[in-house]
């Protein structure tokens, strides 16, 4: 994917908690902004916003993916 832009919800002061996300058709993918060269998560298009429901209906748990 090419066509990466920093999320909407990382927030335009907050450069520790950035994200990147990419998407085509039928995927969307996310990235550490600070670390583009690590790994990259990839999810089919309804998989990708199961991933985000599970997030926020955990709140506790989305801490785990920062930092």
């Amino acid at each position: 994917m090419d066509n990466w832009r920093k999320s909407s919800y990382s927030g335009p002061d907050d450069g520790n908690n950035c994200v990147e996300i990419a998407s085509t058709s039928t995927h969307v993918a996310i990235r550490d902004t600070k670390v583009r060269s690590r790994a990259t998560l990839a999810f089919r298009a309804a998989a990708f916003v199961s991933f985000l429901d599970g997030l926020k209906e955990r709140p506790d748990r989305a801490n785990r993916f920062t930092g």
